[in-house]
């Protein structure tokens, strides 16, 4: 017994030490945390239960016979944050570069597994060189069950991944099927091909950070939805965000205790729209003020920015938020937009999450660019998860809501529950200055003509009542009342019970 001890504690020692110190060492020197100091800091104090602690690769090719590290270059295994339930891998860069071989595969795989079993989040720490090249096709057939889990986990149980090192070739497709992807500045990075390749194949000479680093991916891309300056503030910035998704798709949201009163009035809320219909305001103003104790946790928040996306709480209650930014393209929805705020309602149907629309719209984007880019197709995609969303859905109209744009934000046509609108929304086919020169357009020539055209069009349709007088529009209401209305109309839909027809699955306009 004491012979078999002495083993365990040497396997553990081992499987503790990584890559040696010397490895450690170029880590730290990196800016880098190890796997197990990630886990210490993402986790609960003495939560962490280790699985798989003493599993080793069954390579025997190029001496990998006699390199074996128990672990196999990744950690994994369950623990809390906050008190509750989660399961994580975590790479390790000092063994073997963190390259996935078939035990390592493995190991992700049984963890996945588990948390698809009882209904937890899965969070997945990446910091590794890609497939093990010296197992060939049982590397890429152990990625292939990776993704398979993936997919299977999708709308089930939320899945976050922290991309904290390199992460290349069939390694990104991974974190690409989860539900959040989150970066550290100048120490990671994504791409399906590296610099060198791309130099070869198209002669462009760029650097691994300009192709695939945090910043590219949060900003161009939009492949990223959040980056930090570095591991420590990204994993506890994840234990923040973990606090507001439910452990899985048959769970409510979290409801966490707060001194904010849901009466609470706005004051300010009430001059924030100017009265030059043509001048921008800042929409996360009044995200933050309808928000309980003015707290906007924003996703995306450097991609696509004339739409904005993130969580709040009404009330103790998770709620995601879709909004449009005049401060940005006036808040026209183009193919970034499009894309970004229809992957998150898409997300927050999935799991249970409220969802509350504030809507400031002049219309799509026009342009060449967009057409041929396909904007037809992706503003559909956001069309399409606000009408197959059966969640409960709020909609406030703050001021423009135009053409097919107002059909698209969650308007009642789209079962929206409550839309509300403030007296300065204005709900029209198009602005009046376009819609007169169509309308008159045998009146163009006199200026004085077509002025008091507009102003009539602008009376007669620049406000809410033509919506309210059909039923569009369940209220008008005081700016400064917003949050109170709000969370009046979410306590109504707490118990909402609504059922698409039953289908294997749409067909989303990809």
């Amino acid at each position: 017994m004491q012979e078999i001890i002495k083993q365990l504690e040497e396997k553990r020692a081992a499987a503790r030490k990584g890559g040696g110190g010397e490895r450690i060492e170029v880590q730290h020197s990196k800016g880098k945390l190890t796997a197990r100091e990630r886990l210490e800091l993402l986790l609960d104090r003495g939560s962490f239960e280790e699985w798989d602690m003493f599993v080793e690769h069954r390579s025997t090719e190029f001496g990998m016979a006699d390199q074996t590290v128990p672990g196999d270059g990744v950690v994994t295994g369950f623990g809390t944050i906050n008190g509750r339930l989660v399961f994580v891998f975590s790479q390790d860069f000092t063994v073997f570069g963190g390259s996935l071989s078939e035990a390592h595969a493995e190991k992700i795989c049984k963890v996945m597994d588990q948390a698809m079993k009882v209904g937890a989040p899965m969070i997945g720490l990446n910091d590794s060189g890609g497939a093990r090249i010296q197992e060939g096709v049982a590397s890429l057939g152990g990625y292939a069950e990776v993704f398979q889990r993936n997919v299977l986990a999708s709308g089930v149980i939320p899945q976050i991944s922290l991309i904290m090192g390199p992460c290349a070739g069939g390694a990104v497709y991974s974190p690409a099927m989860t539900d959040f992807i989150f970066m550290v500045r100048d120490s990671s990075y994504m791409f399906v091909t590296g610099p060198e390749v791309v130099k070869t194949v198209t002669h462009e000479t760029v650097t691994a950070e300009e192709l695939g680093g945090a910043a590219t991916h949060s900003t161009k891309s939009g492949v990223a939805d959040l980056a930090f300056e570095n591991d420590v503030k990204a994993l506890l910035s994840v234990r923040r965000f973990f606090d507001y998704l439910p452990a899985s798709n048959r769970e409510s949201p979290p409801v966490w205790p707060t001194d904010d009163p849901a009466d609470r009035v706005e004051p300010s809320l009430d001059t924030l729209v100017p009265d030059d219909p043509n001048q921008p305001y800042d929409m996360k103003e009044l995200i933050v003020k309808a928000a309980d104790e003015y707290e906007f946790l924003e996703i995306q928040p450097d991609y696509a920015r004339n739409i904005v996306i993130g969580f709040v709480r009404m009330e103790g209650s998770t709620v995601g938020v879709v909004a449009n930014q005049p401060m940005v393209l006036a808040g026209c929805l183009d193919i970034g937009s499009s894309v970004k705020a229809g992957r998150f309602v898409r997300f927050c149907d999935a799991f249970n999450i409220p969802i509350l629309t504030f809507v400031d719209v002049p219309g799509f984007m026009p342009g060449t660019s967009q057409e041929f880019g396909g904007i037809i197709k992706h503003g559909a995609k956001l069309l399409y998860a606000f009408a197959e969303a059966t969640v409960p859905k709020v909609t406030v109209i703050t001021r423009k809501a135009y053409g097919g744009a107002y059909d698209v934000m969650s308007s009642k046509h789209l079962r929206g529950d409550a839309n509300l609108a403030w007296p300065s929304a204005e709900i029209a086919v198009m602005g009046p200055k376009g819609a007169v020169e169509i309308i008159f357009r045998k009146d163009l020539d006199d200026e004085e003509k077509i002025a008091r055209h507009t102003e009539d069009y602008r009376r007669m349709f620049a406000n809410p009542f033509i919506a309210g007088r059909r039923g569009y529009i369940d209220d008008v209401i005081m700016p400064h009342d917003t949050r109170p209305r709000i969370c009046r109309s979410l306590r109504m839909l707490r118990d909402k019970d609504l059922e698409n027809p039953w289908r294997k699955h749409g067909n989303l306009p990809l």
